[in-house]
């Protein structure tokens, strides 16, 4: 018995196709996620800080208190805050990149060739972190700020792909299964970087050589992984292109103006974008702070706040499946409400931790990571639904954009009430308004009303 494609379920294979597309996507995530944990979350900030300490004679094991400064293009910055200086810079010069990376990229006929190629040039850059040595920090700051702005670029191509592969009702599903194992790669490897650098006596060599080993790896993960989405996805074509001429900086910049103007035709679309923008920057500020809130205000030990780091990021993998579950059966809009609420209980509840109580501090880090990696998963496959089809990419580069040029906000108000209140209790809890304002934006916007408006199907489940 036979039966043609589009007529019978059995004859049509597009569904199996997609799980392989899905599959191969989802690699991706776990690719990456090494260059930001390992990388940026862990090892760059206090190596460089070393580095550029000894430039400034700062001796020969400096710490973050090191006031002494470094000739950076003229300006002189103090070598503790050279790590926070060139991660902002790359994150603003993002914001302004992105947008034209992504109206590219919607025009671009392979976007996995695109993806792979940010990909292998931004671990190509991070690789460069091995020869950072002694006291020569500048080729270290190049190479963090050219691989933290091309990783970045891969990712507009990357969660334009999802589109392609993945219905809408499969995208909760998708997104959630590749952050699982964003965090699941990414823990792996850190467990493994942190075993050398902890342990380098042992392993016969200096303990920045192991650091820097330990770079070179997640560069290495990173370029290698990448391999598997690029040879298992399938090219798809571009659709519906916005008529374009001129150079192509021209049409790119063009239609990002083009864009910015429609959003007002997609104000759903606007109002996710503002949530976003509030209760992201609250969750980049907790996890940006609760080291520093670990060891300066509760007294942990470095032992203590690794243990910590650790649980979270394979608590997360755990955290985007049960968010990814919590979808299919409520819809990820009301999955992402809840999570902000949890985001303002677990504020709250970080406020009042007594001090070197460490079995409170373990269950606040297992709160943050169901939550943490169930609100990232969602909050890009929900985005998705409310982009017009062929638009993926200039959506996904302002989504990238906004995350990346407003992510300062928090940091800034974390610091001001320490410097104000002198402690960083009430540093923790007042991060509470950004998960009210995200909460606030969220309320007021109507899924339905935002998908159908962007010409996407309604899921299931909304």
């Amino acid at each position: 018995m036979t039966a043609s494609a589009g007529t019978s379920g059995i004859a049509n294979l597009e569904p199996l196709n997609r799980a392989r597309e899905q599959r191969a996507w989802n690699w991706y995530d776990w690719a990456n996620s090494a260059f930001y944990t390992t990388i940026l979350t862990v090892l760059f900030g206090p190596f460089m800080i070393t580095v550029a300490g000894r430039a400034a004679g700062c001796g020969a094991d400096p710490d973050d208190t090191c006031s002494k400064t470094v000739n950076v293009l003229g300006l002189h910055l103090a070598a503790g805050s050279l790590p926070s200086y060139l991660t902002s810079f790359a994150t603003i010069l993002s914001a302004f990149l992105l947008p034209v990376v992504g109206a590219f990229v919607d025009r671009a006929t392979n976007k996995k060739l695109h993806m792979a190629t940010f990909a292998w040039a931004g671990s190509f850059f991070a690789a460069l972190l091995y020869f950072m040595h002694g006291d020569h920090w500048q080729l270290g700051a190049f190479a963090v700020i050219m691989s933290s702005i091309l990783g970045g670029c891969s990712l507009v191509s990357y969660y334009a792909i999802l589109v392609d592969i993945s219905t809408e009702d499969e995208r909760d599903q998708v997104s959630s299964r590749g952050w699982a194992l964003g965090y699941l790669g990414g823990g792996l490897l850190l467990v493994v970087n942190l075993v050398m650098v902890l342990g380098y006596d042992s392993l016969g060599i200096s303990k920045e050589l192991a650091v820097r080993l330990s770079m070179l790896s997640a560069a290495v993960w990173w370029a290698a992984f990448t391999i598997i989405p690029f040879r298992r996805l399938r090219a798809h074509p571009p659709r519906n292109v916005v008529p374009a001429s001129g150079t192509l900086m021209r049409r790119s910049f063009g239609q990002l103006i083009v864009t910015l103007k429609e959003l007002r035709q997609f104000p759903m679309t606007l109002t996710f974008l503002i949530a976003y923008l509030f209760y992201n920057d609250g969750i980049q500020t907790v996890i940006y702070s609760a080291s520093i809130y670990g060891s300066k205000q509760l007294g942990f030990s470095q032992s203590v706040l690794i243990g910590a780091i650790l649980m979270i990021q394979f608590v997360a993998f755990g955290g985007a499946l049960f968010f990814g579950r919590l979808a299919a059966r409520y819809g990820a809009y009301k999955s992402l409400l809840w999570g902000t609420f949890a985001w303002m209980a677990i504020v709250v509840a970080a406020m009042f931790l007594p001090e070197r109580n460490i079995p409170l501090f373990m269950v606040v880090g297992v709160a943050i990571g169901i939550v943490l990696g169930g609100t990232q998963a969602l909050s890009r496959s929900f985005f998705s639904l409310l982009i017009p089809r062929g638009r993926e990419g200039e959506y996904f580069a302002l989504y990238n954009a906004c995350e990346r040029g407003t992510s300062w906000f928090g940091t800034l108000l974390f610091g001001v009430m320490f410097q104000v209140t002198g402690s960083y209790r009430p540093a923790i809890v007042s991060l509470i308004v950004f998960f009210v304002l995200g909460a606030f934006f969220l309320l007021r916007l109507d899924p339905r009303r935002g998908i159908e408006e962007a010409g996407n199907a309604l899921p299931q489940v909304v």
